[in-house]
């Protein structure tokens, strides 16, 4: 197992202040990787097990073949129990290298704080005045404290993440002497459990029964809200390599089989679907796998009909503030990876504006968005996905670490639907609402969306198509103003004007909410880097 060298006798160390600087962020989240990149040999050597065992049972009997097909079957599970601990090994050296990173960013601007103020920090860490631009001493003394608690501050960082992961890794190497697996727990949380009980539930677990269950179980651990970012998103890559083993199984069946007339036409919408199904995860997972910061967490995932899906990007049980990102009309898992930048987008912005801050966002496409106008035209889709919302948000709150994060939730066009609907109708566990490009959210004053005061926020581009999305009631009678003198002085004069498809435009002054700006960038171009509503929306995430 991999160890970490950062640690410190104490935080005024000074080789702890040149270990910082030299420390490379980028090379520990690759040797991550490198572990998880050990999981594609494992899987296929495992497979090759089974395959083994399945010709040994169609052409050997009797005692010793049923101990040779006990051996390989223990072997095979021996490998898959492994699998789980090489996506951990990932996992903590990527959140060991994004919290160095946030270290040294913080050292940086520490650095840059002293040369401001006309101050020096030596090679050791020391802060010092710059003889060559003379002070006054009452101005000095107080700026020299700061400069050095602000360093004191990134060193205590860098040795908190270092003890962590050199912890974690400890356990897990003690893990795999004494075995990666042990019996399975007595009991499992009922259905109906909230997120919080399911939190305690986890926590009363031996480390061993947490893989056990991983390992055994990834379908329940994968989809619990409430079980920590890191357990479901082992448990569901471990889901989605099986489902797409299974896939590849179903489309080589349909590709063997050829009915005639029009039992072939069913056969070939099968295939299709699969086909379309095999692109989603594929698309998926070359995400999940991208190299670089910030790391991919797969927090939900289900292939069937369009695909649903929810991946972090960062680990939301140690940000500081959380963005959850609900997407619009015909979002579906082959869209994934393309959301996931959006999401990417708020991130860099975020780390711009305050690189101290450890920041993730999550794509949360748990739901069925609108493939169709007609059906975007409804709610119904919108009210469906309002207890999973809810419930999700309450998971992230149970999960979470150390202090509460600022948690935010984001909604673009039919998404804000979701979003508005869900916070009306069940609450949302959130400190702040974003709507973007939004037909209206459900309610008519941001008072009946249960958030505190002034923390629903919300930004619509001037050319935005979504601004014609008028009710039906009247878009007729616009309908017939329109052929009358009367109709451009009647729209001037409507005190309706801003009621959208779904209630009270949420960027109006009417609706009670909060305004930011937004370029003339078109219906989903909220994102784009030269865009104002991506410095909003950013710092509404870190609540500046």
């Amino acid at each position: 197992m991999p160890s970490t060298g950062l640690r410190q006798r104490a935080a005024e160390d000074p080789v702890g202040y040149a270990q910082l600087w030299r420390a490379d962020p980028g090379a520990w989240a690759a040797a991550g990787a490198a572990w998880r990149g050990l999981t594609g040999p494992v899987r296929r050597r495992a497979d090759g097990l089974s395959a083994r065992l399945g010709a040994l049972r169609t052409g050997w009997s009797g005692a010793a073949s049923g101990t040779a097909q006990g051996r390989i079957g223990e072997l095979r599970t021996a490998l898959t129990d492994v699998l789980p601990a090489l996506i951990e090994v990932d996992q903590v050296l990527a959140e060991f290298a994004a919290r160095v990173a946030a270290a040294r960013a913080r050292l940086g601007a520490a650095v840059a704080h002293a040369d401001a103020g006309g101050l020096l920090v030596d090679r050791a860490g020391a802060v010092r005045p710059d003889p060559a631009r003379p002070r006054p001493a009452w101005l000095v003394g107080p700026a020299v404290a700061q400069v050095g608690a602000e360093i004191r501050g990134a060193l205590a960082l860098a040795g908190a993440a270092d003890r962590e992961a050199a912890g974690r890794l400890a356990e897990l190497a003690a893990g795999a002497v004494t075995g990666w697996v042990s019996v399975p727990p007595a009991w499992r949380p009922s259905a109906g459990a909230g997120p919080a009980e399911v939190r305690r539930w986890w926590a009363g677990l031996t480390p061993a029964e947490r893989r056990w269950l991983v390992s055994r179980e990834p379908d329940r651990v994968g989809r619990l809200d409430g079980v920590p970012v890191a357990a479901r998103d082992q448990a569901n890559r471990l889901v989605l390599a099986r489902r797409r083993a299974e896939l590849v199984e179903r489309r080589a069946g349909l590709l063997r089989a050829r009915p005639a007339g029009p039992l072939e036409l069913a056969r070939l919408a099968r295939l299709a679907a699969v086909e379309a199904a095999l692109r989603g995860l594929d698309g998926l997972g070359e995400r999940l796998a991208a190299p670089g910061a910030p790391r991919a967490y797969l927090l939900g995932l289900d292939p069937a009909g369009d695909g649903r899906a929810v991946v972090a990007l960062g680990n939301p049980d140690r940000a500081g503030a959380v963005l959850t990102y609900v997407p619009g009309m015909t979002a579906d898992l082959a869209d994934a990876p393309g959301e996931l930048g959006r999401a990417a987008r708020v991130l860099d912005r975020c780390a711009a504006l305050d690189p101290g801050t450890e920041a993730a966002a999550v794509l949360w496409l748990d739901y069925d968005a609108p493939d169709f106008l007609p059906e975007a035209a409804r709610g119904r889709q919108a009210e469906d996905a309002g207890p999973a919302l809810h419930r999700f948000q309450e998971g992230l709150r149970a999960s979470h670490e150390g202090p509460p994060a600022r948690q935010t939730v984001l909604g673009h066009s039919y998404g804000s639907v979701v979003v508005g609907t869900a916070a009306r109708d069940h609450g949302l566990s959130a400190d702040a609402l974003v709507f973007v490009g939004s037909p209206g959210v459900g309610v008519d004053h941001a008072a009946e969306l249960r958030m505190p005061p002034g923390q629903v926020w919300a930004a619509t581009a001037p050319d935005d198509v979504i601004r014609l999305a008028r009710p039906p009631d009247e878009l007729a009678r616009r309908a017939v103003l329109a052929g009358t003198p009367l109709g451009p002085a009647a729209a001037l004069l409507d005190p309706h004007d801003d009621r959208l498809w779904f209630g009270e435009d949420p960027s109006s002054p009417g609706f009670g909410g909060r305004r930011f700006p937004s370029g003339r960038h078109g219906h989903a171009g909220y994102w784009d880097p030269g865009n104002p509503a991506l410095d909003g929306m950013a710092r509404i995430v870190l609540g500046r």
